[in-house]
């Protein structure tokens, strides 16, 4: 049996006959190790605004001045809610690191609530990305009382 295919075309070129590519790109590489994955800051950022939400007991998220602007730019037409505010983070090759600036509801334990933020920031994290988070750093800006108004609800004083 020939190791070689010949052209018909009369070519005298010939090239070997059932060889498998070698090297990092051959068929028996793993699929992880056949390019680079990169994640971009904003996504984590994402990830963790919405795991930071859904933990019962979190108002909303940013510092002051971020909540007033974005409360402006809410409403402003095709404005849409950052699901980013008042989260940073900063994303290496294969770690993060996470800061919350958090508004809480009144009459909750500030620290179970952090214990529990972190619990669901760091599980969605790590699980939508494969990235390890390191450090999950939590401020709580505010406090928001049951009488006091809310930015996002209610109708303004002009109609």
């Amino acid at each position: 049996m020939s190791d070689t295919i010949n052209p018909t075309s009369g070519g005298g070129e010939s090239r070997p006959a059932g060889k498998a590519l070698a090297g990092p790109t051959g068929a028996g590489t793993a699929p992880e190790s056949r390019g680079k994955t990169t994640i971009a800051d904003s996504v984590v950022e994402k990830i963790a605004g919405m795991a930071t939400r859904e933990v019962p007991g979190i108002h909303s998220l940013g510092s002051g001045m971020a909540r007033t602007l974005g409360a402006v730019t809410d409403k402003v037409p095709g404005g849409r809610p950052s699901v980013s505010r008042g989260v940073k983070v900063e994303v290496g090759e294969r770690q993060a690191a996470i800061d919350l600036d958090v508004v809480v509801e009144y009459g909750v334990a500030i620290v179970d609530i952090a214990a529990d933020v972190r619990t669901s920031v760091i599980t969605a994290v790590e699980r939508m990305t494969g990235l390890e988070v390191v450090e999950v750093n939590i401020a709580v800006d505010d406090v928001h009382l049951p009488d006091e108004e809310d930015d996002q609800e209610g109708e303004g004083r002009v109609q």
